[in-house]
């Protein structure tokens, strides 16, 4: 017999549903993703950490786990909450099962609750922390309030430098920051030729430097970006070698923090894999796919130094930014999505481009 287990939100709103996942507790901020598929890429999502995610699509792990399609080492979330799961997955390539996946890696999950009432709960005000246990009695309220994601950066990056050889012949080397990075962004620069040197977020201007690289590349995260002064230290410093330099999610943020723009932080941020954005330059529109609770503020933007390049159609929130004195460009939403739409994956192509390749 399934066990109950309940969310209790910050703001005191207890969901009731049944336990999934491993035992015992949790606290995390609660955000929502609107994907319909591409759940076992969002629990390995190292931009979650901290976070539990609501899956608003009813039905998870129809297809099971598929090793090969992780897009990091292990589960980053800090918890899931679902409709409801496949127990009996039906798919070529299944490995396991969602639930047994959590329970070895010790994700503490809830299932059977009305996913979609809690997103509405949380788009009327706002993302909020919660805490996802077996009696909400017991819950500890203060806790969950002062509840912050402290240094997941940190956390989630390569401790190591690491070095991934190209796909076919050798045609440029890139230093990646590893803010904590999708492998599908890895596997793309090494799809186009790339030596990828993997590097942990605190590299120094100084060895990055000693690295010669082609190209710089910033990688995705965790986190509120005004955390991370000793990279955006390190990112002003490397200003003056212009490197061909692109951007995503976090790297974008972190680059713009660097010529002094500001960020701030979304009422309940853009998670999913449907979001448009309008190319500044073109006006072309493409679908794309998210995951940040933070942006670049738009009228924080130096037009002297920097101009626009796509915008949210939703929300005309800032979604990337050219650099017009220096080689480089930044895209707050995800080209290397896998699963989702890849509209926008030529922007590797012009980050080859940019270092002459």
């Amino acid at each position: 017999m399934t066990s109950k287990r309940y969310l209790v939100l910050q703001n005191g709103k207890i969901f009731e549903g049944e336990a999934f996942g491993a035992d015992g507790e949790t606290i995390a901020e609660i955000v929502f993703t609107t994907s319909m598929t591409a759940y076992l890429e969002t629990l390995t999502d190292p931009s979650y950490k901290g976070q539990a995610v609501v899956q608003t699509f009813p039905l998870i792990g129809n297809y099971g786990i598929i090793t090969p399609d992780k897009e990091g080492e292990r589960p980053s979330v800090s918890g899931y909450i679902v409709r409801t799961v496949c127990d009996d997955p039906s798919n070529f390539r299944c490995e396991e099962t969602v639930d047994r996946y959590l329970k070895d890696n010790g994700i503490v999950g809830i299932k059977g609750i009305d996913t979609r009432a809690l997103t509405r709960v949380l788009r009327e005000f706002g993302t909020m922390n919660g805490m996802i246990c077996d009696d909400p009695s017991h819950a500890d309220t203060d806790a969950v309030s002062s509840y912050r994601i402290k240094d997941p950066v940190k956390e989630v990056s390569t401790k190591e430098e690491r070095v991934f050889e190209p796909t076919g012949e050798r045609r440029a080397v890139v230093a990646l920051m590893d803010y904590g990075v999708k492998y599908n962004i890895i596997r793309s620069l090494q799809e186009r030729g790339c030596e990828v040197h993997l590097m942990p977020e605190d590299t120094s201007a100084a060895r990055i430097r000693e690295l010669k690289p082609d190209g710089l590349f910033l990688s995705n995260g965790p986190g509120d970006p005004e955390d991370n002064t000793e990279a955006i230290n390190v990112l002003t410093k490397l200003r003056e070698d212009n490197y061909p330099t692109m951007g995503i999610c976090l790297g974008h943020q972190l680059l713009a923090l660097s010529h002094g723009f500001k960020t701030g932080k979304l009422k309940y941020g853009h998670r999913g894999a449907n979001h448009p954005v309008r190319n500044e330059e073109t006006g072309r529109i493409y679908i794309s796919s998210q995951n940040h609770g933070y942006e670049v503020l738009s009228d924080s933007i130096d037009n002297e130094i920097a101009k626009e390049l796509f915008v949210n159609v939703n929300d005309g929130t800032n979604e990337g930014i050219r650099y017009l004195k220096e080689n480089a460009f930044s895209v707050q939403f995800h080209p290397e999505a896998c699963g989702g739409p890849q509209d926008t994956a030529f922007l590797f192509d012009e980050f080859m481009k940019m270092m002459g390749r």
